[in-house]
């Protein structure tokens, strides 16, 4: 190896120690490793409460209903013998 790729090598090193280190020193790291991890209620803001315009209530109950009518559609093929289309007099 010449003297440039062992200079890019040594950088290379030294970044990846430096990294370790500085997780070693990170509290979150040290109780990631220990399996202490405790949930601080105050720090997650979960608010499950409706709000006018787009808001992760209103997409999570949007995705329920979707998924309800896709299931209800699914289930009117199922029973009815032929596409939900046709079942409903559109086609």
């Amino acid at each position: 190896m010449n003297s440039k790729e062992e200079q890019t090598n040594s950088e290379v090193t030294n970044l990846e120690n430096e990294s370790s280190i500085e997780k070693q020193k990170d509290a979150n790291y040290i109780n990631e490793q220990n399996g202490d991890n405790k949930v601080d209620e105050k720090s997650i803001g979960i608010e499950d409460e409706y709000k006018f315009g787009w808001s992760g209530y209103s997409e999570k109950t949007n995705g329920r209903f979707a998924m309800i009518g896709f299931l209800a559609i699914i289930l009117i093929e199922l029973f009815s013998q032929q596409s939900f289309l046709k079942w409903a007099g559109i086609l």
